[in-house]
């Protein structure tokens, strides 16, 4: 059976060796301008193509090297040229053949659609002779000298930056404006077109041709591309490698002399400037371009440093046969044999890789669902969920379902079954949960005395500890201008009640009869006024209790200031705990569950609790400023209107002491209380939090 012909226009070059030493060539496609690297047996088969028979050519390779094809392998050889066009068509119907594949391959009208939404380049210049021309020009970029500068600039800038921190970072914070994003936004734009222009001279500096440079489409965000493929037909692996890093080490050159200008210039717009730059291109190098997880720069200088093109289906297709072997023990071969060591980097590399995709996936996701209408947000938002991370993990288990009939026979298989049934019990069975938070004991009947206004200590009559009865007076206060205020009272009410009453019998007053009661009837107001007030100066008991918080410094005499503290009157025998939980957690709690409180700065003193009360409202203003974030607790909360607002829905949950508080007793206490509240499964508590989400997200 004869052999198909190859296109003419396909070029071979020289490649590098490979890593098993042997080495390779680079099959050039210039239509389509895609390089195929080939191995050295693949070569001696199409070196000998010409001889249009399979066992011609395997006897010809044989008596000229030491290979040894078979005839499958020169079969094998013509698959991969047919599966990648690499041959001329023959045959009548090589036309509808040719259209056929082109069919298959753009897919249908939907497939297309959401490939375009997912990427898609739009090419803008051919900058090959531009660059030819300024090719000269740049050549001392390149030099030693340069490189000397650049690493003296970045020594010095960040001396300069260090001595400077104060400024530098206080320049930082005033630029999060809409003029510091708008500015930042143009340099981003200078500073992505340098940095193609660094691949693209870097190519052309080792004679590659750049066809083209444009913008592609990222799930709609533009990232700007040059095409360097010609940089396969170099085989050396350091210029290669160059061509890769071209890119990073172009911002990096921007940020080191944009550094030290920031640090050299006066203030004012050349400043600026060099700041915004600086800042951007070393966050964008170190965070993005140097990420080796996505396909930019670091993955491709990584990728050109191990020597080792495609590195991450490769790595992928490693990490899953692992995974596979680990979980069925199915015995098959790995897709590709390393070392031990280079292995074991090579899994953990892709699983990295994949946590940081699903990470960034599920970013996009929810960035593209706010960027849009709700409508389409919500649309596209599954669609970067189900086309990024449910595809790959649809497309495992398909391949388990194919091994379903090796699996089933493996003891390793029906153990990680055990497992994972073991861990999704775990996950569904209820669990005994213990519920904390900052609580605030104190006795459920007290009565503090404050200072109604200045004043002072007329008597004391009780100690700190005192038992009182109900009625006794606890302090009295005398207050000057009360004292005046009650003698002026009550002398011209005397003086109107004297009028008043001799007003029948004087001819003159008998007509200002009626004026006289009125002025009578205010008088006397005022004096129930003023002896209302002064009863404030002298607060009674109004339970039986006890006495506390007396300050020692307290005797007749002593001046008061207005709503100081004086003394706590507690009745004694029960206390109560508040504390507030937020709603995942209150609906686990019932009257009835028993607690423990433990109070701060006590040790060994637990105390027994009962819950007597969950509130069924959220907690709009957060009444006890000690259980908050700001001054200890654990209620997370901001201020507004001088009040503390809770930042997220809580409740307030009332707990029972079942017995005194023996050393607690007499003060209110801060602490922590356990609840044990009623037992939940792990996963419902997830499903719901996502169920919760959803439907506040699809309403509309």
């Amino acid at each position: 059976m004869s052999l198909p012909a190859l296109r003419e226009e396909v070029a071979l070059h020289t490649g590098p060796r490979l890593s098993d030493g042997q080495p390779s060539w680079t099959l050039h496609d210039p239509v389509r301008n895609q390089f195929f690297r080939i191995d050295w047996q693949t070569f001696a088969i199409l070196s000998h193509w010409q001889l249009d028979d399979a066992q011609a050519i395997c006897d010809a390779v044989a008596r000229e090297s030491t290979l040894q094809p078979t005839p499958e392998d020169v079969q094998a050889v013509a698959e991969f040229l047919a599966a990648n066009e690499l041959l001329q068509p023959r045959g009548a119907n090589s036309s509808a053949l040719m259209a056929e594949r082109l069919h298959l391959m753009q897919g249908t009208w939907w497939r297309r659609l959401l490939h375009n939404y997912l990427f898609f380049r739009v090419p803008l210049v051919n900058p090959d002779r531009w660059l030819d021309r300024w090719s000269p020009r740049i050549e001392p970029l390149y030099s030693a000298s340069f490189l000397k500068l650049t690493l003296l600039a970045l020594v010095a800038g960040l001396i300069l930056v260090y001595r400077n921190w104060g400024q530098f970072s206080t320049t930082l914070v005033d630029t999060i404006s809409w003029q510091g994003l708008a500015a930042y936004g143009v340099a981003l734009v200078v500073v992505k077109v340098l940095h193609e222009l660094g691949h693209a001279f870097t190519a052309k500096r080792f004679g590659c041709r750049v066809p083209a440079m444009g913008v592609a489409f990222l799930v709609l965000w533009p990232v700007a591309y040059t095409d360097t493929n010609e940089v396969w037909k170099v085989a050396e692996h350091r210029r290669r490698l160059a061509v890769a890093a071209s890119g990073v080490a172009t911002e990096t050159i921007i940020a080191i002399w944009a550094t030290l200008a920031w640090a050299l210039l006066p203030e004012g717009g050349p400043k600026s400037i060099a700041f915004v730059l600086a800042t951007l291109t070393w966050v964008t190098t170190v965070v993005i371009n140097a990420s080796p997880f996505l396909r930019f720069d670091g993955y491709f200088v990584l990728s050109d440093w191990l020597d080792m093109p495609n590195l991450h289906s490769r790595a992928f297709a490693l990490a899953r046969w692992d995974l596979r072997e680990r979980l069925f023990d199915l015995g098959q071969p790995p897709p590709e044999y390393f070392s031990k060591r280079k292995t074991t980097a090579l899994i953990l590399f892709a699983w990295a890789t994949w946590l940081y995709r699903l990470v960034i996936f599920i970013g996009i996701a929810v960035l593209v669902y706010h960027f849009f209408i709700k409508l389409a947000g919500i649309m596209l938002f599954v669609v970067e969920v189900l086309w990024f991370i449910a595809r790959p993990v649809w497309g495992e288990v398909k391949v388990w379902r194919d091994l379903w009939p090796v699996i089933r026979t493996k003891p390793r298989a029906r153990r990680s079954a055990a497992w994972t049934l073991a861990l999704a019990l775990l996950f569904v069975i209820p669990w005994p949960t213990r519920l904390t938070g900052s609580a605030y004991l104190k006795p459920l009947e007290s009565f503090t005395v404050y200072a109604p206004a200045g004043a002072q200590i007329a008597e004391l009559p009780w100690r700190e500890g005192t038992q009182v009865a109900e009625g006794a007076p606890l302090v009295r206060l005398a207050s000057p201008d009360l004292t005046l205020r009650w003698q002026l009272a009550t002398s011209r009410a005397e003086r109107l009640r004297q009028q008043a009453a001799t007003a029948g019998l004087d001819p003159q007053q008998q007509q200002n009869v009626q004026m006289l009661q009125q002025g009578l009837v205010a008088a006397e107001a005022d004096l129930a006024n003023v002896e209302a007030e002064a009863a404030r100066y002298l607060p009674t008991a109004p339970f039986s209790g006890r006495l506390h918080d007396i300050d020692p410094d307290l005797k007749p005499g002593v001046w008061v200031r207005k709503q100081e503290r004086l003394m706590t009157l507690v009745r004694p025998g029960q206390w109560v705990v508040e504390t507030y939980l937020d709603e995942d957690a209150v609906r686990r709690v019932r009257a009835g569950d028993g607690a423990r409180f433990f109070a701060d700065g006590v040790e060994g003193r637990v105390l027994p609790l009962t819950v007597t009360a969950v509130d069924q409202d959220a907690t709009r203003v957060l009444p006890n400023g000690m259980l908050a974030t700001a001054f200890g607790g654990s209620v997370l909360t901001r201020e507004k209107d001088h009040q503390l607002v809770p930042e997220r829905a809580v409740y307030r949950v009332t707990l029972q002491a079942e017995k005194p508080p023996g050393r607690l007793d007499g003060h209110s206490w801060r602490g922590q209380v356990v609840i044990r509240g009623s037992w939940e499964a792990p996963g419902l508590g997830f499903v719901r939090s996502a169920l919760t989400l959803l439907w506040r997200e699809a309403g509309f």
